[in-house]
C-alpha cells in the first residue's frame, strides 16, 4: 500500500439527479446552456404556503430503484440510491464488473432535511388512524443517515461508512471526508448529498428561515449579487461522486476526472453573514494551502450565492481577502440560480459542474442574474470558454458553517 501522502484522491464517477436533469449528461447540457427550471411549487399540500417557487425534480422515475428499497425509504434516499448507481456505473465500479474487495469501498453522505415526506405520511397515519397503521420503516426512513445506510446495504459496500452533519456546507465536507478516507487507505468512497425538502411538513419548517425567498415570480425569486436579491429558492435532488485512490483507478483503467486537492472548513454562527466573510476567507486559505495552490492558480469559483445582500457582499469580499487582487478578476459562477439551492446537495452539484467545466473548458453561466451590483467577474448570460485547471467550490450553511474545496483537472 502506498504511503498516505502518495494516495491522491480522484473523482472517477459522477451521478446526478437534479431539477434540470436526471443524468450527468442532461444536467451538464442544461447547466452549460444556462437554463432555468425554477417554477411554481406543484407538490400536493403546498398550495396554500407562502413559499411559491422551488427547484423540483420532475423527471425522476422511482422505478430505477427496486420496490423493496422504495418502500423502506424517503424520496431523498431514492435520489441518493439512483445517483449512486449512476456514479458507480460511470466509474466502472458496478457489482458485475469489478473484482474489488467490498470492504475497500465505503459511503459518506450529508443531508439537511432527512426524510420529511415519509415522516409526515406516517405521523398522519398515527394521529388519523392509530399506531397499528404506522409502518416499521418510520424508525429509519426519516433519519438523515438513511442514504448512507441504504446505499451501503443495496450495493454491498462494506468499507468505512459515515454521515457528515455540518449544515448545508456538509455536502462539501462529505466529499472532503471521502478524500481523507482514501488518503488513509480506503480504495474508494461513494460521496455526496441528495435532498427532498419540498413536502408540506418540510416546507413549513423552512418558513422559519428569513433567508428564504417568497417571491412568486420564478424569474425573479433567486437573484444573488444583484440589488433585486431577496433570498434563495430551495431545491431537491443532488449528486453522488466516486472518490477513489488515483493509483488504484489508473491501475484498473478508470478515467481520473479530477483530483480533490484541498479542503478547509470554519464556523461563524447562524445568520451572521457579515462575519461569514472572515470565516469563508479562512476556509479558502486553508483549502488552497492543503492543495499547495497559489491564489492566482484558481481559474474559476463556484459561489455559494445565498441571495441575501449582506451574505452576497461578504462572499465577494472574502474572495478578495483570500485571493488578493485575483479575487476580483477570477471568473465566478453560480449555476444553482437556475435549479435552486438544494441545501447540502447544492455544493455537491457544484462539484459535479466544476469537474465537467474543467473537462469541457467551459464556465457555465449564472441564470436569471443581470445587473450585478458587486465588483467581481460573475459569468452571466452565456457560457464562457476558458482553460480550466483548478476550480474552487464554496458553501455556507444557514447555521454558520463555511467550507471551501479545491478541485484540480484530472490531467494534472
Amino acid at each position: 500500500m502506498s504511503a498516505p501522502h502518495e494516495r491522491r484522491a480522484a473523482v472517477t464517477g459522477i451521478g446526478v439527479i437534479a431539477p434540470n436533469g436526471t443524468s450527468t449528461d442532461s444536467f451538464w447540457k442544461a447547466t452549460q446552456e444556462g437554463l432555468s427550471v425554477l417554477d411554481r411549487v406543484s407538490r400536493e399540500g403546498c398550495e396554500h404556503l407562502p413559499l411559491k417557487v422551488a427547484g423540483e425534480v420532475r423527471a425522476f422515475d422511482p422505478a430505477a430503484v427496486e420496490e423493496r428499497f422504495l418502500v423502506q425509504t424517503d424520496r431523498f434516499t431514492h435520489f441518493a440510491m439512483a445517483a449512486a448507481d449512476l456514479a458507480l456505473e460511470n466509474a466502472r465500479l458496478g457489482q458485475a464488473d469489478t473484482d474489488q474487495d467490498p470492504f475497500s469501498i465505503g459511503v459518506v453522505t450529508a443531508a439537511g432535511s432527512g426524510g420529511g415526506e415519509f415522516g409526515q405520511r406516517e405521523l398522519q397515519r398515527l394521529w388519523g388512524k392509530g399506531s397499528r397503521f404506522v409502518g416499521p420503516y418510520q424508525s429509519i426512513a426519516w433519519f438523515y443517515a438513511a442514504s448512507t445506510g441504504q446505499i451501503s446495504i443495496r450495493r454491498g459496500l462494506k468499507g468505512p461508512c459515515s454521515v457528515v452533519a455540518s449544515d448545508e456546507a456538509g455536502g462539501l465536507d462529505a466529499v472532503a471526508h471521502a478524500a481523507r478516507a482514501v488518503r488513509r487507505g480506503t480504495n474508494a468512497i461513494v460521496a455526496g448529498s441528495t435532498e427532498a425538502p419540498l413536502a408540506p411538513y418540510s416546507m413549513v419548517c423552512q418558513l422559519g428561515y428569513e433567508e428564504l425567498s417568497q417571491e412568486p415570480d420564478p424569474s425573479r425569486a433567486y437573484r444573488p449579487f444583484t440589488d433585486a436579491a431577496c433570498g434563495f429558492v430551495p431545491a431537491e435532488g443532488g449528486a453522488m461522486l466516486v472518490v477513489e485512490a488515483e493509483r488504484v483507478a489508473r491501475e484498473r483503467g478508470a478515467e481520473v476526472r479530477a483530483v480533490v486537492a484541498g479542503h478547509a472548513a470554519t464556523f461563524t454562527g447562524a445568520s451572521r453573514w457579515a462575519e461569514s466573510r472572515e470565516g469563508l476567507a479562512q476556509a479558502i486559505r486553508g483549502a488552497l494551502d492543503e492543495a499547495g495552490c497559489a491564489p492566482e492558480e484558481v481559474d474559476v469559483v463556484f459561489a455559494d450565492a445565498l441571495g441575501v445582500p449582506e451574505a452576497d457582499r461578504a462572499e465577494v469580499l472574502a474572495l478578495v481577502d483570500a485571493l488578493g487582487a485575483h479575487g476580483s478578476r477570477v471568473p465566478v459562477t453560480a449555476p444553482k440560480t437556475g435549479t435552486g439551492r438544494g441545501y447540502c446537495a447544492a455544493p455537491v452539484l457544484d462539484c459535479a459542474a466544476a469537474v465537467l467545466a474543467m473537462e469541457h473548458g467551459l464556465i457555465p453561466p449564472t441564470p436569471n442574474v443581470f445587473d450585478v451590483c458587486h465588483d467581481f467577474d460573475l459569468v452571466t448570460g452565456r457560457a464562457r470558454v476558458a482553460e480550466l485547471r483548478t476550480a474552487l467550490v464554496l458553501s455556507r450553511g444557514l447555521m454558520g458553517s463555511n467550507s471551501a474545496l479545491v478541485l484540480r483537472h484530472g490531467a494534472l
